[in-house]
């Protein structure tokens, strides 16, 4: 039996925990006659005779307004109460079993946690999905959150409607806008309420607000809301003067009009004349903060910059892995502007096997690149030579940045076997701290919005030249960026 979307636009699961002395069916009652579009009758606790006796009569209830009820779990009862369908979980009955119990008539939804289960569900007969949670919530404490992203990438699988769960309530429903959900399941959000009726109906109103807002991108006058912001995260090191690591990272995101998250791997003591100390993060505080950021907003791209030991490599390898990242730029930072060794010996075989495989680009100076290859780089030809040794590490692109060359400012695009030079002016400024930073930042920005990788490189050499030209002159030794010279005029000379 299919099942329309509008049948699934506010999904009302009961939980008379939070009704106190008020009754179920009255208030299932007053619940639909606010909006709510499907009922799902849930006890955890009742005999199977009693559940059969509540479920009859709220099955009542339904039939007088129309609206189709789901009995949680329990096939038998469904049956017998005639209800319209059955919901199970993936621990409960295999969906295609309760298809063969139920028939072809009654309805058959399944809960899913990622697009593997969502499609297994709909192999199996399932007319809709539940997934979640969402959001924080406090009916379950062992439960898997669904960002988002994730679940538009799940709604966008399969082919029969998805309602999303979990914490949801009147503050976050838009949250949910734009991720393809044919509407949202609520517990306490109606039935903690005093007044059902009253709250189903904002609940029903912005429901329907969400469910029509089907392309984030369509509302060009809501560009304030969060979730229609391009996301980029930084994970490197904390400069102290601003100029390069997390802070320049951070600007560089913010001057591409992106929401910049970051996880610190090291801090340093550091001006533009160099490194005076380092205190590494440990890699447990490294993976709690991945955890962090992944679990609540999904980034549309990474950049990594400074991790000086093996240890975190590998916990943000397996945590990019974890999360299924994706569009991620590892700038391997090896030696600072001031020639300020940055990254340890013991650290060069991690980056190499665990971090490097994931990259969708890789942007090594000339130094770096030399120590990734092993071989001597003086000319664009020995970039390219580079570049393929280096491709054997990773199936992403390599960028070797030529600004160490003399006379040129040539960098060389390596990847599917072929090399790409891009040529711009060489800025002769002396103030150079961060350019490495900022470039492989810009990178990930312009790769987070959809540009192919070519353009996303080009788009960035123009924004870092401009910062260049700017001019900016701060500090005794190699000074920073104005990484906001495109957003605004100002005097600083």
């Amino acid at each position: 039996m299919r099942v329309n979307n509008e049948d699934m636009t506010l999904y009302a699961v009961t939980d008379r925990t939070w009704l106190g002395d008020r009754n179920l069916v009255d208030e299932v009652l007053k619940a639909i006659q606010g909006g709510v579009t499907c009922v799902q009758l849930r006890e955890k606790n009742l005999s199977e005779e009693e559940f059969l006796i509540e479920a009859i009569s709220i099955k009542k209830v339904c039939n007088e307004k129309s609206i189709p009820l789901i009995i949680n779990d329990n096939v038998d009862v469904a049956i017998k109460c005639g209800a319209d369908g059955v919901h199970v979980g993936q621990d409960d009955l295999n969906a295609g079993e309760v298809r063969s119990l139920i028939g072809d008539d009654m309805i058959l939804g399944v809960t899913a946690h990622n697009v593997e289960e969502a499609r297994a569900a709909e192999k199996h007969g399932a007319d809709y999905l539940g997934v979640g949670s969402v959001f924080n919530t406090s009916t379950k404490s062992d439960v898997v959150h669904i960002n988002p992203e994730i679940l538009k990438t799940i709604s966008s699988s399969v082919s029969i409607p998805v309602i999303a769960i979990g914490g949801i309530e009147k503050s976050n429903i838009l949250e949910l806008s734009g991720t393809g959900v044919a509407g949202v399941a609520l517990v306490s959000a109606i039935f903690a309420s005093e007044d059902i009726e009253a709250e189903c109906k904002e609940l029903r109103y912005l429901s329907e607000k969400m469910v029509s807002s089907k392309d984030k991108s369509d509302d060009h006058t809501n560009l304030c809301i969060a979730h229609d912001m391009k996301k980029v995260l930084t994970i490197a090191g904390s400069d102290s003067s601003g100029g390069a690591g997390i802070q320049a990272d951070i600007k560089t995101i913010t001057a591409h009009k992106m929401y910049a998250m970051s996880v610190i791997t090291s801090l340093t003591a550091q001006n533009t004349t160099g490194v005076f100390a380092i205190q590494d993060a440990t890699p447990e505080f490294v993976g709690a903060q991945l955890d962090a950021v992944f679990s609540d907003i999904m980034p549309d791209s990474v950049k990594i910059g400074m991790v000086s030991n093996a240890e975190i490599i590998r916990v943000i390898a397996d945590k990019l892995t974890e999360y299924h990242a994706e569009n991620i730029v590892v700038d391997p930072v090896m030696v600072s502007t001031s020639e300020s060794k940055l990254l340890c010996d013991s650290a060069h075989k991690a980056l190499k096997e665990v971090l490097l495989p994931l990259a969708t680009l890789i942007t090594p100076n000339v130094p770096e690149a030399e120590s990734l290859s092993g071989i001597e780089i003086k000319t664009y030809d020995d970039m390219v030579r580079a570049a393929d040794i280096i491709s054997k590490l990773t199936d992403g692109a390599i960028l070797v940045k030529g600004g160490h060359l003399e006379n040129s400012s040539q960098d060389c695009l390596y990847y599917n076997g072929q090399a790409l030079r891009f040529s711009c002016e060489k800025v002769y400024n002396p103030n150079t701290h961060g350019t490495g930073c900022t470039l492989s930042s810009a990178i990930a920005c312009n790769l987070a919005d959809c540009n192919s990788l070519e353009d996303s490189v080009r788009n960035a050499k123009i924004y870092l030249t401009g910062a260049l030209k700017d001019g900016l002159d701060l500090g005794n030794g190699s000074g920073p960026l104005n990484h906001m010279y495109n957003l605004a005029q100002v005097k600083h000379k």
